[in-house]
Formats: structure tokens, C-alpha cells, sequence
């Protein structure tokens, strides 16, 4: 058997965060550039309703290479260990999202614009969707059972910590340039930062050590992938399903609410980021100890209490949105943010417990990256579509979220549970 001395689980932890911090400002930067401006740069000859759906379009085709994303890293993962992805991944994001800021517009090469932003917005997917098996797994797999939930919990406040980042440099951008200086070079600033930030990632990892669960394997699946179908596609399609619902309400808030704020209802591009910000860093804040939660009483109960929250309050979400009001749409944002980290801080100690270690950064991936493509791919164009024409409260989009979470909140009950002290309770008790 292969053996390793053991890091210091806050310096791992660190380390992980990090990388899904830096991993996630590539990815959010793109939604961001999405709602405000790429719209007019990179399809001009569309109205301007179709010209965002078209950047929301390319948004959406990230979450469609991020399962692809998790088969070809989840492989690697799976074969090589966890280690290598995190430094493959981190290196393919970082480059791709510093191309998209330097794709010229249509205007200076025609449709060969929106082409190549294409390209690379699937290359940030394809890299996003090895980070997060990696970060998870190396983390978790390190950490002591009656801990697994909090340690583990530390990559998920990566993307907080990346939107923040991303949303932060935009904000500041926003307030400091006027628009044409933003639409003709100051949108391109945050992509460039990212090139830096990748560096900075790939020295944090430098030193990071495999973990133990994939030392321990005596004989690494030779086709992850096909293991995974032949013997876990239900547990796969299951939490793909479970997990739709996170990803609907994140960009429902982060992507779809601001540009509905910008161009519908006429909020500034400050007001609006500042409210969804504000409660960003709340969910950021809350992640630890929702995973405390979950070590003490499950994951499949944080799961089902979020989803639950989710039902009850997407239509009362939008209904604050539409008020135009600061505080009442950081209220809006905030509780549904809220409902998204009770289930979200739990996943990444839930999924890997859900698949044993020799096809664990391939399952775990792949149903976690299927979820972002029915719920993140999908809900801003959807969004955008059902609150066009409308006057007053977008109902349509109120109710669409909230047939998503209840297909969510079904899935989720039809999973087990897996957090060891809770598992080894109820089985006394039976």
C-alpha cells in the first residue's frame, strides 16, 4: 500500500479554496460581462432583448462542457489521482478566460467574434468542470469522518468568494469609468486579471500531497465513466435532478436578476451588484456552519430543508425583484441565497459519500456538473424569455423556479443518507 505523510487539513483547505475561488471569478466573470455588455459587442445586428439572450446562450454552453468537463478530469482523477486536476483544470480556466478578454468585437471581425467567444466560453466550462471533483475530493478525503461536512465545506465558499472578486473589480469599473470607456475596454480588465489569479492558484497547489482514499485503492477502474453508468446511473440522474435547484436559484440571482434590474426595471449597474453582493457575502459567511449542520443531524435533511425553502420562496423572490426597492430586493436575494447554501454547504461531503473511491471524482463530477446544465445553463434564458413583454411582477419566472425545486426537493427524498454518525444511529435504533 502507498502512503503519504498527512498535510495540515487549513493549509489543504486553503489551498482548495483558493483554487475554487479563482476557478469560479473566471466563470462568473462571464456572467456578469453577459448581462451587461456582451449583448451589443458581440451580436449588434440583434434587438435588444435577443442580443442578451444570445450572450446568455453562450453563458449557457460553459455548463454544457462542464460535465464534459468532469468525464475527461474525472478519468484523470479516478486513474492518477486528485492532485493532477486540480493543477490541469486551474491552468485551462485561467488561459481560456484571459483569451474571451482579448476576442475582439463584432465590429472589428464580424461573426467570427461570437465564434470564438463560444470556443473558450466551453473551454472555461470543460476546466470548471474537472476543479470542483478535485478540490472537493482532496479535501474531504483527508478529513476525519466526524468532519468530513465542515472541512469539505471550504472549496464551496470558493465561489463566493470568486463572485464577489469578480462582481467587486466589475462594480468598481462600473463607478469609476463612463459607459463607452466600460463597452470598449473596461469590461476586458476582469478577464485579464485572471491570468494573474491562475498563477497565483498554481502556487498555492504546488505542494498539495493525493489524498488517501485514491492511495488506498488497490486497482484504479480503468474506464471510470463506464463503471459509473453500468452501475450508478440512477444515483448519477438522482442528484443531477436533487442539484438543479442550487444552480437555478445562484444564477437566478446572480445573472438573470441583474440584467432584468439594469434593463427592465432601470436600477443602476452599482445598486443592483451591491444588493446581490451584499448577499453573496452572507451565503459565504453561513457555509460553515450550515456544514456543521450536517455533521450533527445528516445531509440529506440540510438538502431537504433548503429545497423546501426554495419552494415556498422563489414567487415572494421575484415579487421583491420587481419593486425595484434596494432593500427589499437584497431580501429577496438574500433568503434564496440562504435556502441555496443549506443544501449546497452539505453537497460536497454528500456526493462523494454517494460513490465508492475508485469511481468517486467521476461520479460525484459528473452529477454534480449535470445539475449546472439544467438549472445553470438554462434559467437565465428561460428567465429572460418568460419575463419579456410583461409588465408588473414576472410571475412566469417565479413559478418556473418554483417547478424546479419541487422536481429538486423530489429527488432529494428519494436519496439515502450518508453522514457516518447519523448512518450509525439509525442503524442502532433500527
Amino acid at each position: 500500500m502507498r502512503t503519504t505523510h498527512p498535510p495540515s487539513l487549513p493549509r489543504l483547505a486553503a489551498a482548495s479554496l483558493a483554487g475554487t475561488a479563482i476557478e469560479f471569478f473566471d466563470f462568473f466573470v462571464y456572467g456578469t460581462a453577459a448581462a451587461l455588455v456582451l449583448g451589443p459587442l458581440f451580436f449588434p445586428t440583434f434587438s435588444p432583448l435577443a442580443g442578451t439572450l444570445a450572450a446568455f446562450a453562450t453563458f449557457g454552453v460553459g455548463f454544457v462542457a462542464r460535465p464534459l468537463g468532469s468525464v475527461l478530469f474525472g478519468h484523470i482523477g479516478d486513474r492518477h489521482g486528485r492532485r493532477p486536476v486540480l493543477v490541469g483544470s486551474l491552468m485551462l480556466t485561467g488561459a481560456a478566460t484571459v483569451a474571451v478578454g482579448c476576442v475582439p468585437t463584432y465590429a472589428s471581425i464580424g461573426v467570427a467574434a461570437p465564434l470564438l467567444l463560444l470556443l473558450l466560453r466551453f473551454l472555461q466550462g470543460l476546466g470548471l468542470g474537472g476543479e470542483w471533483g478535485g478540490a472537493v475530493l482532496l479535501t474531504a478525503e483527508h478529513a476525519p469522518a466526524a468532519r468530513r461536512g465542515l472541512w469539505a465545506s471550504m472549496p464551496q465558499i470558493g465561489p463566493s468568494v470568486g463572485f464577489l472578486l469578480a462582481n467587486g473589480i466589475m462594480l468598481a469599473l462600473s463607478a469609476t469609468l463612463t459607459d463607452a470607456q466600460f463597452a470598449a475596454w473596461g469590461w476586458r480588465v476582469p478577464f485579464w486579471a485572471a491570468g494573474a489569479l491562475a498563477v497565483a492558484g498554481l502556487w498555492l497547489r504546488r505542494s498539495l500531497v493525493e489524498s488517501p482514499a485514491f492511495l488506498e485503492v488497490a486497482e484504479p477502474a480503468r474506464l471510470p465513466l463506464a463503471e459509473v453508468v453500468r452501475g450508478h446511473w440512477r444515483l448519477v440522474l438522482l442528484t443531477a435532478g436533487a442539484l438543479s435547484v442550487g444552480y437555478a436559484i445562484f444564477y437566478a440571482v446572480t445573472t438573470w436578476s441583474l440584467a432584468y434590474g439594469v434593463e427592465r426595471l432601470g436600477v443602476s449597474r452599482s445598486v443592483m451588484l451591491t444588493c446581490i453582493m451584499a448577499a453573496v457575502v452572507v451565503k459565504g459567511a453561513s457555509t460553515p456552519l450550515a456544514a456543521l449542520l450536517g455533521d450533527r443531524y445528516g445531509r440529506r435533511p440540510m438538502c431537504l430543508a433548503g429545497c423546501a425553502m426554495a419552494v415556498v420562496w422563489m414567487v415572494p423572490m421575484v415579487a421583491l425583484l420587481a419593486t425595484g426597492e434596494p432593500l427589499l430586493m437584497f431580501l429577496g436575494f438574500l433568503v434564496a441565497l440562504f435556502a441555496f447554501i443549506t443544501m449546497f454547504a452539505v453537497i460536497a461531503a454528500y456526493l462523494p459519500e454517494l460513490y465508492e473511491p475508485r469511481v468517486r471524482c467521476t461520479g460525484a463530477a459528473v452529477g454534480y456538473n449535470l445539475g449546472g446544465v439544467l438549472g445553470g445553463a438554462l434559467t437565465p434564458i428561460a428567465a429572460t424569455a418568460l419575463a419579456d413583454g410583461g409588465t408588473g411582477v414576472p410571475w412566469g419566472v417565479g413559478w418556473y423556479l418554483t417547478g424546479i425545486a419541487v422536481l429538486s426537493l423530489g429527488c432529494f427524498a428519494l436519496l439515502p443518507e450518508t453522514a457516518p454518525g447519523v448512518v450509525r444511529e439509525e442503524a442502532v435504533t433500527a
